[in-house]
């Protein structure tokens, strides 16, 4: 009977938890984090699949594979695991492994704003994180450049009918449709059913055909839908939007998202309703927020691209030795050395 050991440090930005796996697996080929990402991604789905399934995980969850950074700035790099396979960036991810990076002692904790870069598979990233009295009490990460693909297209959606939405790239493309139009104000209650139509929408759009970044090329099917609410003043450049962020195939994030909170910016950008040094307050059904910062705008073969960061925080859960038992039946679907590291 063999047994392997991962440790892991369990945390949550928003209600949303991300697995932060730093020791237990081996090295993983690639000369930088996007290439390890890539191994990972097309020949060791093993580990992704083991997290995120029962009996060690949901899919509501991430993991974040801590690995060695290529850039010589950055003291960590990290992986992004989803059920939706690997994306290249994520807002919620990052805020909670700079979170462990502190935690974990990869970076000292000291009193006061501490800054560092991470390497994500989209690149460096810039954090800045706060300390108070040993508590890391808020994280801030600069978001992808976003901008908008497609403005108000039309779709249509069996059993609910023609649906109007733009798509964003943030790290991901985002479909962002108006809640009231599909007659959902954004509250607890609702939970269910906003994935169910999510998911029929995603698919409607993804019948039409992949979109194709313009610099990355294809990168695969639309994974990602973002519920609007309206946006109401909270104070001068302050904004709020009650928001909720959809992961294909039917989870419904806990938090609003990073990412879908830098695609709504860059949508608000487009249409006139922002402008630089304002921000915007997205609250999800579980009444946690993220604060977006639309810092600036610039053209970029033709797009019109935003910079913007995202401002949250992350809460430790648990750290942990996870012990993956190889004669478990509820594991035993999975090839036993799927992924470097494991005793074969």
């Amino acid at each position: 009977m063999k047994k392997h050991h991962l440790k892991v440090l369990d945390t949550h930005a928003g209600g949303d938890v991300s697995r932060i796996v730093y020791d237990g697996v081996g090295d993983i080929p690639g000369d930088s984090v996007r290439a390890k990402m890539e191994y990972l991604q097309h020949n060791a789905d093993g580990l992704r699949r083991l997290l995120l399934t029962e009996p060690y995980g949901i899919p509501e969850m991430s993991v974040d594979l801590l690995v060695p950074a290529s850039h010589p700035d950055a003291v960590a790099g990290y992986i992004i695991m989803e059920v939706m396979g690997y994306p290249i960036y994520s807002g919620s991810n990052t805020l909670c492994t700079a979170t462990a990076v502190l935690e974990l002692g990869i970076v000292e904790k000291r009193e006061g704003m501490q800054r560092f870069k991470l390497e994500s598979p989209a690149g460096l990233v810039e954090i800045q994180a706060e300390v108070k009295s040993g508590v890391v009490e808020s994280v801030s990460c600069a978001g992808l450049p976003s901008y908008i693909e497609q403005y108000r297209q039309e779709v249509s959606v069996p059993s609910i009918g023609n649906v109007t939405y733009s798509i964003a790239y943030s790290g991901g493309f985002y479909a962002l449709v108006d809640a009231n139009e599909l007659g959902f104000s954004l509250q607890l209650s609702e939970e269910r059913q906003l994935p169910e139509c999510a998911h029929k929408i995603i698919e409607a759009i993804r019948n039409k055909g992949d979109l194709k970044h313009y610099t990355l090329g294809d990168v695969g099917s639309i994974p990602f839908l973002h519920f609007m609410g309206p946006v109401e003043q909270k104070g001068p450049g302050a904004y709020r939007s009650r928001s909720t962020t959809y992961v294909h195939p039917g989870v419904i994030c806990r938090s609003t998202t990073g990412t879908g909170t830098s695609a709504r910016l860059a949508l608000m950008q487009l249409e006139g309703s922002i402008q630089p040094g304002e921000t915007l307050e997205t609250c999800s059904l579980r009444e946690t927020r993220f604060i977006g910062s639309f810092l600036g705008c610039r053209y970029d073969q033709g797009k019109t691209v935003i910079d913007n960061k995202i401002r949250g925080r992350s809460y430790v859960l648990s750290k942990m030795d996870l012990c993956v038992n190889q004669s478990d039946p509820m594991v035993s679907y999975l090839p036993k050395d799927h992924w470097p590291g494991w005793p074969i």
